[in-house]
Order: structure tokens, then C-alpha cells, then sequence
């Protein structure tokens, strides 16, 4: 599978520098945790599943999850877990162009899909893990690793934070750095480790406005940089973390300024684009996917087939920052220093900026570099345009 195929060969070849390369079930860690993009949540008890993540593959999301927890009522479970056995055998006899993952309630959710599923397991890529602390976690990963081993590919964990322990001061440092451990011990089975940001607020009663990004929603904001801080180092000790779920999508009366500047878009006479994001608030979207990365999370769960677009077009890596990246990394750079860019407007300081530029390279390997003078706007018109 390869980001982006939903386009035509000649659009393609017009959008990228570098084309995005292709992954599957088998790719390394590190790389199916950035190629994740979007990952798109679908409740378990929706009409014809299978039908509908052929589709969402189809039209470009390279990354689902059948949920059996929040999207599910309590009295609906046990017919939810049938669907999901269900979905995976019809989904193993076509398998989609997309990594499917199953969010389930407990331990024992884990162990009766491995059980009932069969060979049909093949066609999941792990499981996500909610509500995930260091009380209930070792649970959870030992019926992950026992599920992999009844798997032909590699099954993953995806914890996902969300607990008062996490939350509240008094008990967050323990809590993080026991999770941090307990994951270090199960290194291997960690994809990426996600955040459940509207759990979160709703232990303190708050809902964040469409206007606002999670950033401007203090406790939340605080919770995510300790969780990158602790979990998320880049010395061998972190994980990728994912950017939390963005939930509106329709219209409001706004009170607060846009926040698509109108320029990018009346340049490539596509101002009619910038008024369907803000009509469907992809506008907050794509602000809090570009603060997502500028704190340090990769990726980001989404609940709507119109947030995958936004998403993956500002993954791609514009083609100035994939040129800084190559002159920091390049063989004559080893002994440090500063380099002028390419683009000459900045200075690339070898030293602080080297992990930064593994990291866009990886980036770049899953989503591709955009051709010079191609922008997001550019790339997300051909993926609407795509259909």
C-alpha cells in the first residue's frame, strides 16, 4: 500500500519531488508508525463494515479503527464483537490497502477476536488499548503478544492515555514513568502510543469549542507536553505519539477569526477551497495537525472520512524542508557547524537540527516531497478532486 494512490499516475507525478514509497503489514516499526497518518475510527456496529473500509481505503486512508468502546453503547457489545469477527473474515478474503487495528474494551476482547477470528487475524495489525495505566497495562500487552502469536504478520499495541491517573497532578509523574517502563519492557509491541484527549477534558466537565485547538485547553496542554517529555524522547528511550482526535465536522456560526490565511489559496485560485474547510471546521483541524507536529506527535486520529485529506496533505514534507534536512544531513556536515539553506533565507545549524532532519526524511518516505512550488493546497485539491 502507498499514500496517495487514490490519484491519478499524472497527478501524482505532477504533485511530488520524491513520490511517497510503499509499506505494508511487515514494514518496520518505525515506519508504519509514521506511514499511520489519519487513522480513521469506525464504530463496530456500522452497516456493512467491511464494505465501508474498502471504501474509506479506496478513497486514501491507509489507517482504521474498528472501535467496540466509545462509539459503542455498553447494551451493544456483544453484537459489536460479533460484527468485528464478521467484518474480519469478509475483510481477509479481499484484504484493503489500509492497516486495520480494533479498539476493544478489556484484555479479554483481545483474546476472544485472536480465538474466534482464525485465520482472519492476519488482516489486523494490533489493537488499541484504552484507558491504559500501569494497574491494567501488563494485562493488555501479554494478550496482545499471545494474539501475535497465532498471527502470520505482526500484531501491535496502541495504549492509549486517557486515565485520572495520567491527569491529575499528584499522581501524573508516577503514573508516566511506571508506563514508561512497563512499555519499555514490551518495546517491540508498541507502534505508537495515543492520546485521549476528550476523556481527558471530560474529567474536568470541558469540551473544547471547534474555535480552539487542544493547545489553548490548559490541562490538556499541559498533560501533552509531560506525555512527550516522558514518553516521547528521542534517545531510544521514547515512542511516536499520536496527535489526538479532532471531532467537528460541519458548520458554525463562528465567533472567533478563521484560521486558513486567504493568500496560499488565492494564489492557486482556490478560494472556493478555503470556504469549504471553514464550512466544515477543517480550518481548527489543520491548525491543531500543524501545532500536533510542532509539539512532537505524528499523525492523528480522526472520526470523519473529511478529516483524512487535510491530514495527510500537510504530512507530505514541502520540498525546502526536505532540502534543509538533506544539507543537515549531508556526509560533509558530520563535524557541525552552520549551513546556509538551499532556499537561502534561514541557516541550518547542523548539530541541533540533526534529529529533526532524520525524522523529516522518514516522514518523507511514507508521505512523499512535494515538488518545488507545490504547497498543501495544491496537494489537498487533488485528493478532494480524487473523490
Amino acid at each position: 500500500m502507498r499514500h496517495f494512490d487514490q490519484l491519478a499516475d499524472s497527478v501524482r507525478d505532477g504533485l511530488f519531488h520524491l513520490a511517497p514509497e510503499s509499506f505494508d503489514r511487515d514494514s518496520e516499526r518505525q515506519v508504519l508508525a509514521n506511514a499511520l497518518g489519519a487513522t480513521l475510527y469506525v464504530p463496530a456496529t456500522k452497516d456493512g463494515l467491511a464494505v465501508t473500509v474498502r471504501r474509506r481505503a479506496a478513497a486514501g486512508t491507509r489507517a482504521m479503527v474498528i472501535d467496540l468502546e466509545d462509539a459503542i453503547a455498553d447494551d451493544s457489545v456483544e453484537t459489536a464483537l460479533s460484527t468485528t469477527n464478521d467484518t474480519l473474515r469478509d475483510l481477509h478474503e479481499n484484504p484493503p490497502d489500509s492497516l486495520i487495528f480494533v479498539r476493544v474494551r478489556s484484555a479479554g476482547h483481545i483474546e476472544h477476536i485472536a480465538a474466534a477470528a482464525g485465520d482472519a487475524l492476519s488482516v489486523v495489525s494490533g489493537f488499541v488499548l484504552p484507558k491504559f495505566s500501569v494497574a491494567d497495562g501488563p494485562k493488555y500487552l501479554r494478550a496482545v503478544a499471545a494474539a501475535g502469536e497465532l498471527s502470520a504478520h505482526p500484531l501491535y499495541a496502541m495504549p492509549v492515555l486517557e486515565t485520572p491517573e495520567v491527569l491529575y497532578r499528584e499522581t501524573r509523574e508516577a503514573e508516566l514513568v511506571g508506563i514508561r517502563e512497563l512499555l519499555d519492557e514490551h518495546r517491540e509491541l508498541v507502534l505508537t502510543i495515543r492520546i485521549g484527549a476528550t476523556d481527558l477534558c471530560g474529567l474536568f466537565g470541558i469540551r473544547r469549542d471547534r474555535d480552539l485547538s487542544i493547545y489553548d485547553v490548559g490541562v490538556a496542554a499541559d498533560l501533552i507536553t509531560q506525555i512527550v517529555n516522558q514518553l516521547g524522547r528521542t534517545d531510544g528511550t521514547g515512542f511516536a505519539i499520536t496527535g489526538p482526535v479532532w471531532e467537528y465536522f460541519a458548520n458554525h456560526e463562528r465567533i472567533l477569526r478563521p484560521q486558513l490565511r486567504q493568500t496560499p489559496f488565492d494564489d492557486r485560485q482556490a478560494g472556493g477551497l478555503r470556504r469549504q474547510l471553514m464550512s466544515s471546521d477543517l480550518d481548527g483541524l489543520i491548525r491543531e495537525a500543524i501545532l500536533d507536529r510542532a509539539n512532537g506527535l505524528t499523525g492523528k486520529s480522526v472520526i470523519h472520512p473529511l478529516h483524512v485529506p487535510p491530514v495527510h496533505a500537510l504530512a507530505v514534507v514541502p520540498h525546502e524542508e526536505y532540502l534543509d534536512a538533506m544539507d543537515v544531513l549531508h556526509p560533509e556536515s558530520a563535524a557541525g557547524g552552520v549551513r546556509r539553506s538551499e532556499y537561502r533565507n534561514k541557516m541550518n545549524e547542523v548539530r541541533p537540527h540533526r534529529i529533526w532532519a532524520a525524522r523529516t526524511l522518514l516522514r518523507a518516505r511514507v508521505f512523499g516531497v512535494a515538488a518545488q512550488n507545490i504547497s498543501h493546497v495544491d496537494i489537498l485539491t487533488a485528493q478532494l478532486d480524487a473523490g
